[in-house]
């Protein structure tokens, strides 16, 4: 049995008997979900991240994710096969290492890769022979063969024999109550057999189904097909609400019948725009990479301005309607909501997550105090907006009480992220004016007052 073959079968030895010891790099809402599930499925797990708040939140038991379960971390610390520390000395007692790092854009929406290249250098200081890295991280096409795997062989160990590398594309879905990192399955791609075998083998161990491809960048083109996917869709059904409401047709009607065709139609929804770590992403790798290898994605790049440019539309809208509500024309100061005092509902980028990266919630929040408005915001997950988010001077800013009495302060609210906690049966009868950008009163069957209701 030669070297590499020993290294191979060690590993996959160590798999099958759940004796690997896993090693996940970044803590976040992939990180976390994904070392739980490597420990739920028997693996020893120890969770990597630079945040010393969040590493002891975590050993001490806390539920630092609102949507897992509320003793999820707790039972598996107490277990003794789980663990979080910020020493990446850790790394080197590993037998797997899953890097889950963000992979976010740079301020000229080019890809920034930053993070996944500190964490493979912190890596490549403790690689051993024998170990398999795993990247999750949403990248371009070839980021794991070209920037990944020069800096872990700058020691001198070679991938596919010394160590093995591998990609797998993250397919968290925050909040979803069906899908869960256990039930979603799996794409794994290397760009060697011994590689591919292995991280299949261990994906396989933790998820319902693995589904291997050729090489490491299918696997990372994967991910960015399937965000390009919806960005597309997203940005034809917000033009399509357009549309039709200006032929006066619901297009919430229109999508629920659409959507009983068996085949050929998959339903998209409206909203006040996208957010997240993905979706506004994983599309501009997907375009950088091709305009860098001589190619173009002029659809996706429509696509993007169109979802980028929402919320600043939805702005213009409330202005123009609450100026005809207050029979006054638009105010040629370029403030033309000046005095007026408006309630967002949802400052998170999707329901019922503790998540603002992107939200469009607070790009909205921003256009309308540019037109002079006096925002606030209720959001049950963020009683106080952090420091150091996207908007710095939104910061310190404090989720408003949702009662009869304070909504009557407000000349409209408006629905942008419809968490399930708030009362929305109280705001459609105490608001003067409901903007609904996610159809939620309709959808809960709750009655707006005739004329007081707007849907965005």
């Amino acid at each position: 049995m030669n070297y590499e073959t020993s290294h191979h079968q060690s590993l996959k030895q160590l798999i099958a008997a759940r004796d690997a010891r896993v090693a996940v790099v970044g803590l976040g809402y992939v990180g976390l979900p994904l070392a739980l599930t490597a420990y739920d499925e028997g693996f020893d797990t120890t969770g990597v991240d630079l945040n010393p708040d969040r590493v002891a939140r975590i050993n001490q038991g806390g539920q630092v994710i609102s949507y897992l379960a509320p003793d999820r971390i707790a039972h598996a610390v107490e277990s003794g096969r789980f663990r979080a520390t910020q020493d990446a000395a850790a790394l080197a007692e590993a037998d797997i290492i899953l890097i889950c790092v963000p992979t976010p854009l740079t301020d000229a929406q080019d890809p920034d890769m930053r993070f996944v290249a500190a964490a493979a250098q912190t890596i490549a200081q403790h690689l051993r022979p024998g170990q398999m890295v795993v990247l999750e991280s949403s990248v371009w096409p070839g980021a794991t063969t070209t920037l990944v795997q020069p800096i872990l062989e700058a020691g001198g160990l070679r991938a596919g024999s010394d160590f093995f590398l591998a990609f797998s594309p993250e397919r968290e879905d925050p909040g979803n109550d069906k899908f869960d990192t256990h039930s979603i399955p799996k794409v794994v791609g290397a760009d060697d057999p011994q590689s591919r075998q292995l991280v299949e083998d261990f994906y396989r161990a933790i998820v319902t189904s693995a589904v291997p491809v050729s090489s490491a960048a299918t696997a990372e083109a994967v991910k960015l097909v399937e965000n390009s996917f919806r960005t597309v869709n997203i940005a034809l059904v917000n033009e399509l609400k357009t549309a039709l409401e200006a032929m006066d047709v619901d297009v919430w009607e229109v999508i629920e019948a659409a959507a009983t065709k068996p085949f050929g139609f998959m339903p998209f929804y409206p909203g006040p725009g996208i957010g997240g770590a993905c979706i506004p992403v994983s599309p501009a790798y997907l375009a950088w990479r091709a305009a860098d290898a001589g190619s173009d994605t002029p659809l996706i790049n429509l696509a993007r301005s169109s979802n980028d440019a929402v919320p600043s539309m939805l702005a213009a809208r409330m202005a123009a309607e609450l100026a005809a509500r207050n029979g006054s024309a638009l105010a040629e100061t370029g403030q033309p909501l000046t005095g007026q005092r408006i309630l967002l509902m949802g400052i998170a980028y999707k329901r019922d997550v503790e998540d603002t990266r992107r939200s469009p919630a607070l790009v909205l929040l921003d256009e309308l105090e540019k037109l002079g408005a006096e925002v606030d915001y209720h959001d049950p997950y963020f009683p106080r907006l952090p420091e150091g988010g996207e908007y710095p001077q939104l910061a310190g800013r404090t989720s408003q009480p949702l009662t009869a009495d304070n909504l009557k302060r407000y000349a409209a609210v408006a629905v942008i992220t419809d968490h399930s906690a708030p009362d929305y049966g109280l705001v459609a009868r105490e608001a003067a004016l409901v903007f609904d950008t996610r159809n939620v009163f309709e959808k809960q069957g709750i009655r707006v007052a005739d004329g007081r209701l707007v849907k965005m």
